[in-house]
């Protein structure tokens, strides 16, 4: 019987087939996906129960490295697909309706995508425009949004409003929207410099359904307990693939070097430790955080808590920070093989790729974040703990 990883193996080696023409042609990944969907890793998190697997946090990130090391844009969608994922297991069971629909996910090994950004809010995750209107049992939403991740492509979408029209900017709501309930109307396209292959434009999202449809919990809750860890634990994972491909890279070069003028260690040698070095404290700052949070689901009031928010902003900033420098030494090793797209050693989609990461959720406004946590938290001096 295959594992979790022989299946996304397989999934990962149809992604290496594509990545420089997704890359290229800033294309959607269907042949990753749909290997995807055929390895059946949609509904790897959802409960046994509901037809899933009950994949561990630390099983999905281990899927998001492995896609990372390979192609980047099917990395990230399985990363923001599974966050999503997250949000049902964690926030879903409440409902009959999203109870069902669960099972639907895994049966159909739907896709989700993410549509948490509105024109108007300068990226604030935490603040909506769009209002949800409820008319006896049923809504409508219509929404302007900034980027809805490959939103032509996904199955269902995971999107933010506020409770109601009179409801102010912060008390938003979350509710699944099912391809057969909305309609996209493309108003900014994504030819961007890296991930160009996630397709993640820009809509007016108009949609209608059931009350039932919207979870209950308020979204500031769902953020808090569930999605902004998993978000930043899993771009992580596929960043460290990303860097870890990059070094691989570089060792490889290095090697063939050292064999052309045996007992003379190569110029780049020490950048590759250098990098190593770097490598392994982005890998113990993932593993950390992924305990931390696995914990923290068995108390609430730890999820919630100001520590644990400064942990995971900490993670997301460190490790975007350190992909991009670790691609940066990889590339000062291999030199103009590197820099050159038709190499073996070539490293341009991993360095534009990785440079997405520091601006998923601006690093500046996380630290802005986090300088008001600071001013109302005492940093831990322990080592363990």
């Amino acid at each position: 019987m295959k594992t979790l990883i022989d299946r996304a193996s397989e999934v990962a080696a149809v992604a290496a087939q594509y990545c420089d023409a997704v890359d290229r042609d800033a294309r959607f990944p269907h042949e990753a996906i749909r290997a995807m969907k055929e390895q059946r890793l949609l509904g790897i998190m959802i409960a046994t129960e509901y037809g899933g697997e009950g994949a561990t946090t630390q099983e999905i990130a281990e899927v998001c490295t492995l896609l990372g090391q390979h192609c980047s844009a099917s990395a990230m969608i399985f990363a923001m697909h599974q966050i999503k994922v997250g949000s049902l297991v964690t926030h879903g069971e409440d409902t009959q309706w999203h109870r069902d629909f669960m099972r639907r996910l895994t049966g159909e090994q739907l896709l989700l995508g993410s549509a948490t950004t509105e024109n108007g809010t300068g990226g604030d995750l935490g603040s909506s425009i769009c209002a949800i209107e409820r008319k006896g049992d049923t809504f409508t939403l219509r929404k302007d949004a900034t980027v809805i991740s490959y939103g032509q492509h996904c199955d269902a979408i995971l999107a933010t409003a506020r409770r109601a029209p009179d409801a102010p900017n912060s008390d938003q709501v979350m509710v699944v929207l099912t391809k057969d309930g909305y309609s996209l109307d493309k108003t900014v396209d994504w030819n961007t410099m890296g991930m160009r292959g996630t397709c993640s434009e820009g809509y007016i999202l108009n949609a209608q359904g059931e009350n039932e449809q919207i979870f209950e919990k308020p979204f500031a809750e769902i953020s808090a307990q569930s999605m902004l860890a998993m978000a930043h634990i899993f771009w992580a994972a596929l960043w460290y693939g990303i860097a870890t491909n990059a070094v691989s890279r570089a060792q490889s070069f290095v090697r063939i070097e050292a064999r052309k003028k045996p007992g003379t260690p190569p110029p780049g040698a020490l950048r590759v430790a250098e990098a190593a070095s770097m490598l392994q404290l982005m890998k113990a700052s993932i593993a950390s955080s992924i305990h931390r949070f696995e914990a923290g689901r068995k108390n609430v009031d730890d999820l919630t808590s100001v520590s644990f928010a400064i942990d995971m902003n900490n993670l997301k900033i460190g490790a975007s920070r350190l992909c991009v420098d670790i691609v940066q030494q990889a590339m000062m090793v291999c030199g103009i093989m590197g820099y050159k797209n038709d190499t073996p050693f070539s490293l341009g989609r991993h360095m534009r790729d990785a440079m997405s990461a520091p601006i998923m959720i601006n690093n500046d406004r996380i630290f802005g974040n986090t300088s008001n946590l600071l001013l109302v938290h005492r940093l831990d001096q322990r080592l363990a703990g």
